[in-house]
């Protein structure tokens, strides 16, 4: 913003003709002044003329509340020392002013010399030092310094205030970051945790606090869904069609997948997924890189190298599996997380778009190498003989030329997706709490009451005839079950 105050109108109407045109060109300095200073202390109110170019040079050399008091120093120095030596070309005895006595033909020299003996006296008398050896003479100086010198109290005030605010924010960030690696240190060490461990966690809260202005939900979270959606879709949706997973899959998908995701930052050297755990989420990587490592007697093994846009983590969220391999960082790395739980609700009723999501699954296992091939646990005990007929019967028909072989394809493509229901068995009634329960046994949900019974009896070491869900209703239909239940068999 600028003040459009016509000041060639205002010099002719106000200004003696027979007074030199100085004034003129140091009122329209003064304009220029005011113009681009209040431009760059409004920020939102720029200028569409003030360059772009400039405007990030001066954001990059300055940030937030340091460049406002910048601009609000060096706008009241100037204004200060441009108005003083108006008095003093304006006065009627040249002699008589603050310049005048130090300097008696101060009219007839540089404009420039006069104006850096006017910033001398106003950076001297803000800054309350008062060398004395420019000072007011006569009357008029005497006034407009007792008025500059009060607004400095409350200019000084400003500024202390600000920077005081700035120092303790970011001692308030520097304590609560120093507070959480002494309680990492004092929990590693009364746990006696290895120091491989310790360092995992000392990098991972590190980088919590350097990423805290990147962290997705701290930034989105108070904003409206429509808005978070638009921001999820811009930040990951070219990443997301751009895995081999989601290849070719329809816009309905991306766009209710998209938002749901995670997106996070992992240190160098850490563990993302560990083999053998439970599948909770898959991931896909959107910078840095990771290794896919496996344990073969107690040795590591490094299978492979993953960069964005590949994935991991998919395989045990697609069979339903413990996670067949561990995934560590190389470098920082930043992946965007996917819930199984999600997927599995998101893709039930896209049967379209679950075929090709399988197809291209497989396709993907084909391409793994023997050794990775190995590591993947198809046993009975985690996919049933239906699933693994399914998944060989597709190998063969993809190779086939028989008529039937779309229609074929089609019914192969989807036994994967039903996959079995995971349930959390307990062998109790709900409403006793056991402390050797722990929590209960999860496993894969039977086909029938008989073969739960089985299970319950193998997983929790007792025979039970009954079987209860938490709120005390009796289970008497299998399909009436979901994933994650919870079953109290007695």
């Amino acid at each position: 913003m600028g003040f459009g105050i016509p000041i060639s109108y205002v010099h002719r109407s106000i200004v003696h003709p027979g007074i030199t045109s100085f004034s003129l060109g140091k009122c329209n300095v003064v304009k220029f002044s005011v113009s681009s200073t209040c431009s760059g202390y409004g920020g939102s109110g720029v200028s569409a003329n003030f360059s772009l170019g400039w405007r990030r040079t001066l954001a990059s050399a300055t940030s937030g509340q340091d460049a406002a008091n910048s601009y609000v120093t060096l706008f009241a120095v100037h204004i200060a020392g441009c108005f003083y030596y108006w008095l003093a070309t304006h006065y009627r005895e040249s002699d008589n002013t603050w310049i005048g006595v130090t300097m008696p033909d101060f009219k007839t020299r540089s404009v420039w010399l006069g104006y850096t003996y006017a910033m001398y006296w106003s950076i001297v008398t803000l800054t309350t030092t008062g060398y004395g050896d420019l000072h007011a003479v006569n009357t008029g100086e005497k006034v407009f310094s007792i008025f500059y010198m009060l607004f400095n109290i409350g200019l000084t005030a400003y500024l202390i205030g600000n920077m005081t605010n700035l120092i303790v924010h970011s001692s308030t960030r520097t304590f609560a970051m120093r507070d959480a690696i002494h309680e990492i240190l004092r929990y590693a060490s009364k746990n006696r945790l290895p120091e491989v461990l310790k360092e995992q966690m000392l990098a991972h809260i590190t980088l919590k606090f350097k990423t805290a202005e990147l962290q997705q939900e701290e930034v989105l979270q108070d904003l409206p869904k429509a808005i978070r959606t638009g921001i999820a879709q811009h930040l990951f949706r070219t990443i997301v069609k751009n895995s081999y997973l989601f290849e070719g899959v329809s816009e309905d998908f991306i766009v209710q997948l998209v938002p749901e995701m995670r997106a996070e930052y992992y240190p160098p050297k850490v563990d993302i997924v560990i083999q053998n755990e439970i599948a909770t989420d898959f991931y896909i990587v959107v910078s840095g890189s990771v290794d896919v490592l496996t344990y073969n007697n107690g040795i590591e093994q490094i299978l492979s190298k993953l960069e964005s846009p590949a994935m991991f983590g998919e395989i045990g969220v697609m069979f339903n599996i413990p996670q067949p391999f561990t995934v560590r960082t190389k470098r920082l790395s930043q992946v965007v997380r996917i819930s199984h739980n999600h997927f599995k609700q998101l893709v039930e009723p896209l049967i379209e778009d679950v075929k090709i999501i399988v197809s291209n699954f497989l396709q993907h296992l084909k391409g793994l190498k023997e050794n990775e091939l190995k590591e993947i646990p198809f046993v009975t005990d985690l996919l049933d003989e239906t699933n693994v007929e399914a998944m060989e019967s597709t190998e063969e028909l993809q190779n086939s030329e028989r008529p039937s072989q779309d229609t074929n394809r089609s019914n192969m493509v989807q036994t994967p997706a039903k996959l079995p229901k995971r349930v959390v068995l307990h062998g109790h009634h709900p409403d006793i709490k056991q402390k050797e329960d722990n929590g209960g046994k999860l496993a894969h949900l039977p086909d029938s009451m008989d073969d739960l019974l089985t299970l319950a009896e193998k997983k929790l070491g007792k025979q039970g005839t009954t079987i209860l869900m938490a709120d005390g209703s009796q289970v008497e239909d299998m399909n009436a079950l979901r994933d994650n239940d919870h079953l109290y068999i007695f």
